[in-house]
């Protein structure tokens, strides 16, 4: 019997389902290769139809937030699965230089929903991961590791 079922959804203007491929997830997160574009409704519309238990539900989306699609249906989607009790955390895309470039109008909507919005490095990622899938205090995580969260 499996305790979770993990899914890996790539997208930029269309939807890749990668879960077949997770046997090796570090192979598949290093060739892993997009176009432009971003439609991030179009992808969060995909993982919400994936949900079967939203109270037990984690959905992590690594992203800039520019949103190349409709932006207002995005942030709709977004406050419907976040209502409908699926964790969501958006870890903003990290820049060659490591630093982040984001939307930081959709960010703070995002932020006042609830929704922890933060960029950390790979090394972090493992932790926050622990902290997600325990429902611990992401904001308490994240002000420990001298992380700035976006605010509403």
């Amino acid at each position: 019997m499996r305790l979770f079922n993990t899914l890996l959804v790539c997208f930029d203007t269309s939807v890749i389902d990668l879960t077949d491929q997770l046997a090796d997830p570090v192979k598949v997160l290093f060739g892993v290769q997009l176009g432009g574009g971003t439609d991030i409704n179009m992808a969060l519309a995909y993982c919400q139809g994936k949900i079967e238990q939203p109270a037990k539900t984690h959905l992590i989306l690594i992203t800039n937030l520019y949103e190349g699609g409709d932006a207002a249906a995005m942030l709709a989607r977004f406050a419907a699965i976040k209502q409908s009790g699926v964790n969501i955390i958006v870890l903003l895309a990290l820049r060659d230089d490591g630093h982040s470039s984001f939307d930081t109008r959709h960010a703070g909507l995002i932020a006042a929903m609830g929704c922890p919005v933060f960029a950390c490095t790979p090394d972090q990622f493992p932790d926050l991961m622990a902290v997600a899938l325990t429902r611990q205090d992401i904001h308490q995580w994240a002000a420990s590791n001298h992380i700035a969260l976006v605010r509403a």
